[in-house]
């Protein structure tokens, strides 16, 4: 079973299986697609506090289709009075800025009393000039694109990306989530025509949130097999020691560095760049540095560990391919990109075996998944693969092997057109304009 295969209980029926009119791709039907995405813009800066994973995705999403000869219009929330209405990403695609809400940056954890705003806008608009199909992105797009699609009788496809449910139990009071978040949820998962779940992790939360599993597909996230590849420049080492090991994303204690600090105690001639949070000249004052940098001292890896900060998004790879590891221990993982993105480098990766990464991490071919939160079990599995290079150099080439058969963006849109084709073949067709979504 691929990871474009879904679970049992939660087959996708593409339109292949189903004999249905093919979408996309050479004498397939051309759609005029909405994308909404309410907080994550494709336009944003990477590595701020609500921009990262999402934002990737619904760009390369959207270019993707856009390939395969589809029109794609991309809505997402005005943050900044200076936006435009609109703004081409790229030919086929277009992003629109809506009106929702104050023209600022505002926390996306207190969105939702603007959803309702974002939603009738939508619809005003699209009653004008209706696509053919609608996929909101995260709960809140999926909350104002309801409210939208019961006043237009549009078709719905929603993916969640992360969940309330799951966010709730890792996090406990800490979750600065609204108290209704699990109850719009749902709410959303009832209300759309199908869901997109990313990896069979999220199926099964899914069932226990009581949604319908017959009406559930699994399209996993994609990677940029050009951008991350083996091949290409590799960030110097300055630190003199024989084995590098790379931690990179947000730095938010989930992700689990604290964890990898701990490991390290266990991994003489062994060096640890964490990548990510704030831009370089304002790491020294982030506090979860200051956290993770007293725990580095007290750990007495002080001196083996480097904070680069946020860094460039062409720098990433470079960084990927200078590690003789690379390591992704959060202690919950909705899908997690990184693994994906080291994999196509041809890096080995210990990963905890959590959310999609047991997806995406094939233990032991590409790399190892340990428990979360266990300092041994990491510094263990990433000791065993420091002491052959040949394992690694054999997880590295399995790894960009996995990428490239299963995580390129031209395989995830065509499956995506899938779940699509499944959602347009149950419902009468409602548009009949011509333009851009």
């Amino acid at each position: 079973m691929t990871s474009l295969e879904p679970a049992s209980a939660a087959r996708p029926f593409g339109a292949a299986t189903l004999g249905l009119p093919p979408v996309g791709g050479p004498g397939g039907r051309r759609l005029r697609l909405a994308l909404v995405s309410e907080h994550a813009s494709p336009l944003a800066a990477l590595g701020g506090v609500d921009a990262g994973g999402q934002n990737v995705h619904v760009a390369r999403l959207a270019s993707a289709l856009a390939d395969r000869g589809h029109q794609v219009a991309v809505y997402t929330r005005r943050d900044s009075p200076d936006l435009p209405e609109r703004v081409a990403l790229r030919p086929g695609v277009e992003v629109r800025h809506v009106p929702a809400g104050p023209a600022e940056a505002v926390p996306k954890d207190e969105l939702l009393p603007h959803m309702a705003e974002f939603g009738d806008w939508l619809a005003r608009q699209w009653r004008e000039r209706p696509p053919d199909l609608v996929h909101s992105h995260y709960w809140m797009s999926g909350v104002a694109c309801l409210r939208a699609v019961r006043a237009t009788g549009l078709p719905l496809v929603h993916t969640y990306h992360a969940l309330g449910t799951v966010k709730r139990r890792h996090q406990g009071e800490a979750d600065t989530s609204p108290p209704e978040r699990v109850e719009r949820e749902r709410e959303v998962g009832l209300g759309c025509d199908r869901i997109v779940a990313t990896c069979h992790d999220e199926v099964f939360e899914l069932t226990m949130m009581r949604l319908p599993v017959e009406k559930t597909g699994v399209v996993p996230c994609g990677v940029d097999t050009e951008q991350f590849r083996p091949d290409g420049p590799s960030a110097p080492r300055t630190g003199g020691l024989p084995h590098r090991l790379v931690q990179l994303g947000r730095l938010v204690p989930r992700k689990g560095a604290g964890v990898s600090l701990a490991a390290l105690g266990r991994l003489p001639d062994t060096e640890l760049l964490i990548v990510g949070g704030p831009p370089a000249d304002r790491v020294d004052a982030d506090p979860e540095v200051r956290r993770l940098r007293e725990a580095a001292r007290l750990a007495g890896v002080a001196d083996r560990v480097r904070f680069t900060g946020g860094v460039a998004p062409d720098a990433v790879a470079p960084l990927l391919r200078s590690a003789d590891v690379v390591l992704c221990p959060a202690d919950y993982e909705p899908f997690g990109i990184v693994p994906l993105e080291a994999m196509a480098c041809g890096r080995p990766v210990v990963a905890s075996a959590v959310g999609g990464q047991l997806d995406t991490v094939a233990d032991p071919a590409t790399g190892r998944l340990v428990p979360p939160r266990d300092p041994e079990a990491l510094a263990a599995a990433v000791a065993a693969l420091l002491a052959d290079p040949a394992l690694r150099a054999a997880c590295g080439a399995a790894g960009r092997r996995r990428v490239l058969s299963r995580y390129g963006w031209a395989r995830v849109a065509a499956a995506t057109e899938r779940e699509y084709a499944v959602v347009l073949a149950a419902r009468p067709a409602v548009t009949g304009a011509t333009g851009a979504a």
